[in-house]
């Protein structure tokens, strides 16, 4: 899921060096490292009650417990693919990984909300170093029929990290506590940190510049979006809590797009925005990572706080809806070189509604295995087909030297919408998380029923005609 732009400035075309020996134990410790990253944007969910009890936080605070990790990640995701490029991808993947694991090991011994949010954000930092540049290493490293092996490798463990995470977070949350959601980075961080060194051989880094202004001011003024979002759940959407971050996320954005304009290397070139299958790609996966996030966390807060159920219960409630996904994903890759993008990406969507509809009638005591749970699967399956329709139509549709900066705009939407998401619904369910009102859950589940039917009629217009035909470039998982 998490690619740069820098990932298709690699690789030769024709000739290709000869091949390591310990190619594919560095690829098994990549995605080991990979793994961990994307574990971490859904393992919280199910423990979010249990640090909301231990360290009496508020919705606001677990709120930013989620969206802060993320935030990091997508926002500086391209800087740390200009990073690897400017600073060899070995460097700043080992810089990333002890970021991370450092990280990890301040969140879990975390007393209060401070420490906790600094080293969330922490761990978003790390990990968007490190992504990219295991990606360039990858590209690197593998070519011809390999290459595509290894992505396919990457790519599994994106689809399977964010399912597992919910059932690994429900075990541990369980078991011996939430800290060690954070704390099981920390020994594998170090294996890994130890070990990699002398499979992945270091390479001369490529003169890069740094667009360290445009990096700030898009993760600002995103952070500032978001606080507004989830400050309107306490001071309502009219008052100035809300509305100045508000205003100041669209001034910084602005200027974030001022700066790339006038920049020799832009971070982001919003060029790229002007590509329909690039902008049909974003979107989709914007509001696809959104809803799919927002029912982990949702769901997580109202199996526990107003069911009754136990972490590891809740964890394992949600299999279910992680082996939809990948239904949905599978199915899409198979339709979409028969019907197109468009109609894909429409279904999916209409289908995520529908099965959102039975969400926003639950009642307290409305039955989890005949209404919750089959609703999160029909949802969810439709999801999947749509974040598959958002990489093919992104990367399927526009020019092979594109393909990078294609990806690195898709997978920044893809991090940036699981925050966004969060943050919205939040807000929406504010009286449900705070003291456990159904009407606060119902409230936000239609929030959910009403974009992804808004998104169905937007995709009809938005996503091109036509079949994706994907170039063997960089893909997301």
């Amino acid at each position: 899921m998490t690619h740069s732009a820098s990932a298709a400035h690699h690789a030769p075309v024709d000739h290709h060096p000869s091949a390591d020996p310990r190619r594919w134990a560095a690829l098994a410790l990549i995605c080991v490292a990979q793994f961990m990253l994307i574990l971490d944007v859904t393992v919280v969910n199910v423990a979010l009650p249990d640090m909301a009890s231990d360290l009496h936080l508020d919705r606001a605070t677990l709120t930013w417990t989620v969206t802060a990790y993320t935030l990091c990640f997508g926002g500086l995701m391209l800087l740390g693919g200009r990073l690897a490029d400017a600073l060899g991808a070995r460097r700043t993947l080992l810089a990333g990984l002890a970021v991370f694991t450092a990280a990890s090991l301040v969140t879990g011994l975390a007393g209060g909300a401070a420490v906790l949010l600094g080293g969330r954000i922490a761990q978003g930092v790390g990990a968007a170093l490190l992504s990219p540049a295991a990606l360039s290493i990858v590209t690197t490293t593998f070519h011809g029929p390999e290459r595509n092996k290894a992505l396919g490798a990457w790519a599994a463990i994106g689809a399977s990290g964010s399912a597992a995470g919910v059932l690994i977070g429900g075990a541990l949350t369980d078991g011996p506590g939430w800290q060690w959601v954070f704390f099981i980075n920390v020994p594998i961080g170090i294996a890994v940190l130890a070990a990699l060194p002398a499979l992945v051989p270091a390479r001369a880094p490529q003169p890069a510049r740094l667009d360290l202004p445009g990096a700030l001011l898009v993760t600002a003024g995103t952070g500032l979006l978001i606080y507004g979002l989830v400050e309107a759940g306490d001071s309502g959407w009219s008052d100035a809590a809300t509305l100045l971050p508000l205003a100041a996320a669209v001034a910084l954005y602005a200027g974030f797009a001022a700066v790339e304009r006038a920049a020799q290397a832009p971070l982001m070139d919003l060029r790229m925005f002007t590509r329909r299958p690039v902008l049909a790609g974003a979107f989709l996966m914007l509001i696809a990572t959104a809803l799919l996030i927002a029912y982990f966390f949702l769901g997580s807060v109202y199996l526990q706080h107003v069911q009754g159920l136990s972490p590891l219960k809740t964890g394992l409630l949600f299999l279910p809806v992680a082996v939809a996904t990948g239904l949905g994903a599978h199915l899409a890759s198979r339709l979409l070189g028969r019907v197109g993008s468009r109609t894909v990406a429409a279904t999916g969507m209409a289908i995520a509604a529908a099965g959102s509809l039975p969400l926003t009638r639950l009642t307290a005591d409305s039955s989890v295995y005949a209404g919750l749970l089959p609703a999160f699967v029909v949802a969810t399956f439709g999801l999947g087909t749509v974040f598959v329709t958002a990489t093919t139509t992104a990367l399927g549709m526009i020019e092979h030297h594109e393909a990078g900066l294609a990806s690195g705009v898709v997978n920044t939407f893809h991090e940036v919408g699981g925050s966004i998401g969060v943050a919205v619904v939040s807000t929406v369910a504010a009286s449900g998380i705070e003291s456990g009102s159904i009407d606060g859950f119902t409230n936000a589940f239609t929030v959910c029923a009403l974009a992804a039917a808004v998104s169905a009629a937007v995709a009809l217009g938005l996503v091109p005609r036509g079949k994706p035909q994907m170039t063997g470039g960089p893909h997301v998982h």
